[in-house]
């Protein structure tokens, strides 16, 4: 396929699959269909993305060196990054536990919706047990979703993991409730009218490990499995752990591992230090996104046999918020449609449901986050729950009228907004490190606020920058 088309594909894609609420009609999107990544496509049919691919693996390997060379000529031994990911996923016992505990939650819902499935069969004999059999599903489904969910938090608010681990125990934790959610929404009517059968527990094992949060009966395979395809996502995956771990260890500790340990910090140093962290911001951002939305999907995908792996779209040629936020992650933003937007527009109307469906991402990241570093700080949901829901309507008209400009003010927005989350939360991160520790140290209230203190230059004073024209 040459590159036009793919992006005739993506075009015709967009045209074809809208999702919206017309006077209380649900237009849904096309069902699951085989077809390739967008990425997948666009490199083995563009030399011109396939360059830009090359050149993220140069800079890999020049960081690769970068740490080699230096801890050699400095410390006399060779670092290759091993140990900044030793100590990013410790206590990996721990964290395997958690994992296991909710992946035996999700089990054992099978049993339950075939136990679900006999009383809604008891209640078509007897119709006045109905309202108690529907009451006893709602409330059993809110019950598995809590034990899902009280285990992990409670523990990870008990004791901290190291951030790898902590990141995969939620994010492990969020993808089984908001897969037994979808499991509950298909099958728990067919339980009560018995007009079609339950999955059988081989599909339903299959759907907990799918690449999608949608329950279907059937989904398109492919005929084989490519292990190499396989093998080649997940060292991928391999590449961009050491590619994260060169960048907090060379951009990120270098500037922030000490914050905390002098009573005073120069405002200086801060503008500086934040601006240091825009450019791995945003590679670490892109590698984030390939990483999980492309390699390991499409990995898990080859080696299951989905077929469909759009798992994203070209957000990156967008000019709108709005489609942004439809395009960077179809997995999750096709469960949110489904499962809140669409119930909830005939009624709430559209903005709210819209609303809503920004509400409850950017709590669920933020809670993440949360649990991952050990302490409250919604930098994250201050630019994706607030920021991000005004920039939806202020791009909706403008961003078709200069789709050119406000695709750059859109990608000036992902420099800044990764600079400062790649800033203000290692500066909350370490401080909780090396600041002594107080009474009044809360979960929940930052300590690099008041640690250390922020000050300007001694003999600061400003200087107008035009004075050099009125000499």
């Amino acid at each position: 396929m040459t590159e036009n088309g793919v992006r005739n594909r993506l075009k015709n894609g967009k045209k074809s699959e809208v999702s919206s609420v017309t006077n209380g009609d649900v237009i849904k999107e096309n069902e699951f269909k085989v077809r390739e990544s967008p990425l997948t496509e666009l490199i083995q049919s563009s030399l011109h993305i396939r360059a830009i691919y090359n050149i993220f693996v140069v800079i890999l390997l020049v960081l690769f060196c970068d740490t080699v060379i230096y801890d050699l000529v400095e410390r006399g031994k060779i670092n290759i990054g091993l140990g900044v990911i030793a100590a990013g996923f410790g206590d990996i016992r721990r964290g395997m536990k958690l994992w296991l505990y909710d992946f035996c939650i999700a089990m054992a819902f099978y049993p339950l919706l075939v136990a679900y499935s006999w009383a809604g069969k008891v209640s078509r004999k007897y119709p006045v047990l109905r309202p108690t059999v529907m009451m006893l599903g709602i409330v059993g489904v809110i019950a598995v979703e809590v034990a899902a969910a009280i285990v992990p938090v409670v523990e990870l608010g008990r004791k901290h993991l190291e951030l790898g681990s902590s990141i995969t125990v939620t994010c492990e934790m969020f993808r089984y409730m908001m897969k037994l959610v979808s499991v509950s929404v298909a099958c728990g009517p067919r339980c009560l009218s018995g007009n079609l059968p339950l999955p059988t527990f081989k599909h339903y094992v299959y759907f907990m490990f799918a690449p999608t949060l949608l329950y279907r009966d059937q989904y398109p395979r492919t005929k084989r499995i490519r292990w190499g395809v396989v093998v080649f996502h997940f060292l991928e995956v391999a590449a961009i752990i050491f590619y994260n771990c060169f960048l907090w260890e060379r951009f990120i500790m270098p500037y922030w591992s000490d914050y905390g340990k002098e009573r005073t910090v120069e405002a200086g140093t801060l503008v500086r230090g934040m601006f240091a962290c825009v450019l791995p911001g945003v590679i670490s951002f892109l590698c984030g996104f390939y990483c999980v939305l492309h390699a390991w999907l499409n990995a898990w995908s080859e080696m299951l046999k989905f077929g469909d792996r759009l798992f994203y779209e070209d957000w990156w040629t967008t000019s709108q918020f709005s489609l942004y936020y439809r395009r960077w992650n179809r997995v999750v933003h096709s469960w949110l449609r489904d499962h809140i937007y669409i119930p909830l527009a005939p009624h709430a109307g559209r903005p709210l449901a819209t609303y809503l469906v920004f509400l409850v991402s950017a709590i669920a990241h933020e809670v993440i986050l949360a649990l991952s570093f050990g302490f409250f700080y919604p930098v994250l949901l201050v630019e994706f729950g607030l920021i991000g829901v005004v920039m939806v309507p202020l791009t909706a008209k403008s961003g078709q009228l200069f789709p050119n400009v406000f695709n750059l003010i859109m990608w000036l927005g992902f420099f800044i907004g990764n600079g400062i989350l790649w800033s203000l939360y290692p500066m909350e991160y370490f401080a909780r490190r090396n600041c002594p520790v107080l009474e009044t140290d809360s979960y929940f209230i930052p300590k690099s606020w008041s640690c250390p203190e922020v000050i300007l230059k001694p003999n600061w004073t400003f200087q107008n920058p035009l004075r050099i024209f009125t000499k």
